[in-house]
């Protein structure tokens, strides 16, 4: 019950046109049980003795002329059997127009509120979430749904209404058989719920293998290159083999079940038509049965026993459905990501346009759920306009100091601020829209190199100008017209089709476009060769009173203009100072300066 409140829930806004499907649906069953009325009121009312003919065979027989009428006009019945099983059928046609409509609606809305739901969800929760299991849930288990509320919830209401709407006319004609044409349903129907029941949690298993598959898929897909490169191709098949091997054994199952259900339920289909077939033959023997009424019970056993029967299956596909709505509901009951002050009565916000972002860490600590800190107690201040440089061994929390600024995490001790603002009270939004960062590892979109500069811009909102000197202060701007096609190349997925070096900078060129107030370099020059740096930061550094700088490096040569340079360690900040001061303590950063400039001989005679 709670699957179904929740697959209700999720069809907000169609329940009215679910229900008029539900409508369309009991007319067409209420006519086909009309239609076999029709051959028995003539048997039994106009061929047979009337006198002993039932109240309900002569009113049919009354809307169809009189028996008189009938005897000399058999077209009637004819006539009237075919309009029945035309609006029957009409019927149908609405229902699935109808129910079909509304999931597919259904199914849109989900795909739309799942995707945006994603993109808000916290990086922490992201992280712990493989990406290939999202994508199964976005496709595969909005699927099952969409064909639950199209297919397997339309027939369920057949089903029953298939069951219930002969019921008074098979009292009308003989309790007897009306009593012997349903002895077997409560059996089918607990020998239904309890397979329901067992098979359950044998559906939630077949999806989780098949979302541990697809995850196999996406990540073999997406690091192929270095798959190749290591010779792990063997490896990776042996790999793909056991998720697969789960997935088919998770499925097999499955059918072991169906099977058993298929052959037991089928023995009481038979065992229920059997009944009413030896119990009318004996009444009719004994003449306390209508010929007519004989009739109409083993045609209306046939159409409803085999419809009560597809529950079990309907039941196994609500199964299936329900455990899809269930990781779709656990996937929509993540937090995203929330300011402290939802209704902005306290937010800040802050300036799209001005000069840097000054910025403060107080005291900062963070540490991920149940783990070790990362950062512990780091304290700086940055002015605006300045430029600001973390070094250190990787793994030391220098990104994770950009993650908190960006307020992908919050810390977990300590205050941040900018522009003299908690950054608490700041939206993400709003920091987000007056900083460019550039992550460690650059991603491009499948699509021009033009769209993936002005990617994080609106529509329209630079013109090839401003495009043009954001490539060329990146140093991009000459590679990309040496291209055939310039800035309308198509790139690969992750911009594979680029080299390294390229790619960092086309991310370089997607901040820059953008004029933001503080600018993220994160490891963002790794790629490029020292010309091409020295090129981009002396760009960079005319930018000095507009915009503030970040610059997390493992090569020293990228912060040696920096006005602060932090050596972070341990999550904890070592040393700090100029690359002039830095470079006269004793210490971790002057011991990487002379590694960093010794020549390859005196390198090769260090005894590191």
């Amino acid at each position: 019950m709670a699957g179904l409140r929740a697959v209700w829930r999720l069809a907000a806004g169609e329940h009215w046109t679910l229900v008029a499907a539900v409508a369309a649906l009991f007319v067409s069953a209420l006519c086909l049980y009309l239609v076999p009325l029709i051959p028995q009121s003539v048997f039994d009312a106009v061929f047979g003795d009337g006198s002993a003919a039932s109240a309900i065979s002569l009113r049919v027989t009354g809307w169809l002329g009189g028996a008189d009428a009938l005897r000399g006009a058999m077209w009637r019945a004819a006539a009237a059997m075919v309009a029945l099983a035309a609006l029957a059928g009409v019927g149908v046609h609405v229902k699935t127009r109808l129910a079909a409509g509304a999931a597919e609606r259904v199914a849109r809305r989900m795909r739309d509120r799942m995707y945006d739901h994603v993109q808000r969800l916290p990086a922490s929760t992201l992280d712990r979430i493989p990406s290939g299991d999202i994508v199964q849930r976005c496709t595969s288990d909005i699927e099952s749904m969409r064909n639950w509320l199209a297919n397997q919830a339309p027939e369920i209401g057949r089903s029953v209404l298939m069951l219930l709407i002969p019921l008074p006319i098979m009292v009308a004609l003989d309790w007897r058989m009306a009593l012997a044409s349903i002895v077997c349903i409560p059996v089918m129907l607990v020998y239904t719920a309890v397979y329901f029941r067992r098979m359950g949690p044998h559906f939630g298993a077949k999806e989780a293998a098949e979302a541990r598959m697809t995850a196999n898929v996406q990540e073999n897909l997406t690091g192929i290159r270095t798959v190749r490169a290591f010779g792990r191709a063997d490896f990776e098949n042996a790999r793909f083999a056991g998720t697969s091997g789960a997935f088919r054994d998770a499925d097999a199952r499955l059918f072991r079940l169906f099977a058993n259900f298929w052959a037991s339920s089928d023995l009481l289909c038979f065992a229920q038509q059997v009944i009413v077939v030896a119990l009318g033959a004996w009444l009719l023997v004994q003449g306390t049965l209508e010929l007519g009424a004989y009739f109409y019970f083993i045609t209306v056993v046939g159409m409803f026993i085999w419809p009560v029967r597809m529950l079990g299956r309907m039941a196994v596909e609500s199964g299936k459905a329900l455990a899809a709505v269930a990781r779709l509901e656990e996937i929509l009951e993540k937090q995203e990501e929330r300011d402290l002050d939802p209704a902005g009565r306290d937010a800040v916000a802050l300036a799209r346009d001005g000069a840097g972002l000054a910025v403060r860490f107080d005291g900062v600590s963070f540490a991920h759920p149940g783990g070790p800190k990362v950062l512990d107690g780091v304290s700086f201040e940055l002015a605006a306009g300045q430029t600001l440089g973390l070094v250190g061994p990787s793994g030391a929390g220098k990104t994770t100091i950009v993650q908190l600024l960006l307020r992908f995490h919050e810390p977990a001790e300590g205050a941040i601020t900018v522009d003299g603002a908690p950054l608490a009270r700041v939206p993400r939004a709003s920091i987000r829209s007056v900083t460019g960062t550039v992550l460690q590892q650059p991603f491009l979109y499948s699509k021009r190199l033009r769209d993936n500069i002005v990617a994080g811009m609106e529509a329209g909102a630079a013109d090839d100008a401003r495009i043009a000197a954001a490539a060329g202060t990146a140093c991009i701007h000459e590679a990309i017209l040496a291209f055939p096609e310039g800035y309308a190349t198509m790139v690969g997925e992750k911009g594979l089709t680029l080299s390294g070096g390229q790619r960092q900078r086309v991310a370089i060129a997607r901040a820059l476009v953008r004029e933001p107030r503080l600018l993220i370099l994160d490891d963002a020059l790794s790629a490029v060769d020292a010309h091409t740096e020295a090129s981009i930061l002396a760009a960079l550094r005319a930018r000095a009173a507009r915009q503030t700088r970040i610059i997390v490096t493992h090569r020293l040569s990228a912060v040696v203009d920096a006005d602060l340079i932090l050596v972070i360690d341990g999550g904890r900040v070592i040393q700090r100072g100029t690359h002039a001061e830095l470079a006269q303590q004793p210490g971790l950063y002057r011991t990487l300066w002379e590694i960093q400039h010794l020549s390859d001989a005196e390198l090769e005679s260090l005894d590191v």
